[in-house]
């Protein structure tokens, strides 16, 4: 990957947490052995945030507020701005949660901040744990990195936008079980009350014989494009609308559902099928992303999950998933098992619900603190986010595509080279519009 330094216009964006030089002499802590836990009279545990956008200032409160003994001691990001807010809100007593501060627990230093593409990986070096949570595109080169070093990794969902993406975390995921290293995968169900408790009862349904998956909502936010940007910054300020970062809303969004259905079902599709377009996401501003996806994932035994996602407005707005199986139903928004003629088998009690988000960081960090290894999430965060993947391809192609197949294929939408005078993989046409994918002309098989 090209090294560069980050540009001298104070504008600098979501994620893409990478940084320029290592300038802070913070020696990470001594570890025991080759598994790699942490240990040593010091017993703080030190934390790395490499993307510092929305979702990485909430892992980073998140693991602050965990009951160990833990220190935030470096942040990169590709963008000055989301590193300096990100900071801000850490310390702010009004970002509080529920009084606690955190910013007792915080040790960053301006030589600890990195700025550009490539500090990740000495913000890397300073710390026990690591936070990903750039845009997922470079999820692939910071686990891989994060592995190398042999920390234990906090990463957001999705894991990869391509298949080559997706097994180069299966690959480095090999090294990271060698070295016993604990990976949480930002798929938060797993670690919610009712969905734990919905999933130990799934035998009352009996064989699952078909899913279904909702992903509708009005959709996020658009960034314009301002002056002097290269192309480069801005689709990284953009992020969502190009697949190369985002790997579109089923990817970045929908996989939650999915992922739930693959829970279950105990094992992942192996052929979708599926439509989908952009009927109201036609702006320049749009990228090259779809505002519908429609995808019929069939399974070995060759069950389907019908899975849909939708980013329009005024339209019915559902997050959810529905199990069917040969004896009854999971509802799982409801939180309730019924058989098919509507009697409760089950209903989980709302009042003992969870936030999940904070729970994956408080198994994670209490597993470190005692030496465990106990968490192994990233084989499944990888082979849902193939799925989701393989739902895209499906949905741009119009094509029936084989799992494997798929996975195996070696495509590959990263840019040659990282560096905000490079060019990324899409660039717009004369009128500053994107080329979007044409089901029935995009090939994929």
């Amino acid at each position: 990957m090209k090294e560069m330094n980050a540009p001298n216009q104070t504008s600098r964006r979501d994620f893409m947490r990478q940084g320029t030089i290592l300038a802070g002499g913070l020696m990470a802590a001594p570890l025991v052995s080759n598994a790699n836990f942490f240990s040593g009279a010091d017993d703080t545990i030190k934390i790395a945030l490499i993307g510092c956008g929305g979702r990485g200032t909430g892992a980073a409160m998140q693991a602050l507020l965990t009951k160990q003994n833990v220190k935030l001691v470096a942040m990169a990001d590709a963008f000055r701005d989301r590193i300096d807010n990100c900071y801000k809100a850490l310390n702010s007593d009004e970002n509080a949660d529920g009084g606690r501060s955190v910013k007792q627990k915080i040790d960053v230093p301006e030589e600890r901040k990195f700025v550009g593409f490539n500090g990740y990986r000495e913000a890397i070096a300073l710390a026990d744990v690591v936070i990903l949570t750039t845009p997922p595109g470079f999820r692939p080169i910071h686990f891989e990195e994060a592995v190398r070093q042999g920390k234990h990794i906090f990463m957001e969902k999705p894991v990869a936008t391509d298949p080559a993406g997706v097994k180069r975390v299966l690959d480095a995921a090999e090294e990271a079980k060698k070295k016993k290293l604990n990976v949480v995968v930002g798929l938060q169900r797993h670690y919610q009350n009712s969905y734990r408790e919905l999933y130990k009862r799934k035998d009352l349904i009996g064989d699952i014989t078909s899913a279904q998956a909702w992903w509708n909502n009005d959709g996020v936010w658009v960034n314009a494009r301002k002056p002097a940007q290269t192309e480069m910054e801005y689709q990284m300020r953009n992020w969502y609308y190009f697949v190369w970062l985002c790997g579109d809303h089923i990817t970045e969004q929908h996989i939650h559902n999915i992922d739930v259905i693959n829970w279950f079902k105990g094992g992942y599709p192996v052929k979708a099928q599926g439509m989908g377009g952009r009927e109201v996401r036609k702006g320049k501003e749009n990228g090259e992303i779809f505002d519908h996806h429609y995808v019929e994932f069939e399974y070995a035994d060759g069950s389907i999950l019908n899975s849909q996602c939708r980013h329009i407005k005024n339209t019915m707005s559902k997050v959810d998933e529905l199990l069917v199986g040969t004896k009854g139903k999971i509802l799982c928004g409801k939180a309730s098992i019924l058989d098919h003629k509507g009697k409760p088998l089950y209903q989980f009690d709302k009042k003992s619900e969870n936030n999940p988000y904070q729970t994956e960081h408080d198994e994670l960090f209490a597993a470190i603190a005692k030496g465990e290894y106990k968490f192994d999430d990233t084989y499944n965060g990888a082979m849902s986010s193939m799925t989701s993947i393989l739902g895209r391809m499906a949905t741009y192609s119009g094509q029936v595509l084989n799992f494997e197949k798929t996975l195996n294929s070696g495509i590959n939408l990263q840019p040659t080279s990282y560096d905000f005078a490079a060019a990324p993989p899409l660039l717009p046409n004369a009128d500053g519009f994107y080329k979007a994918a044409v089901p029935g002309v995009t090939k994929y098989a």
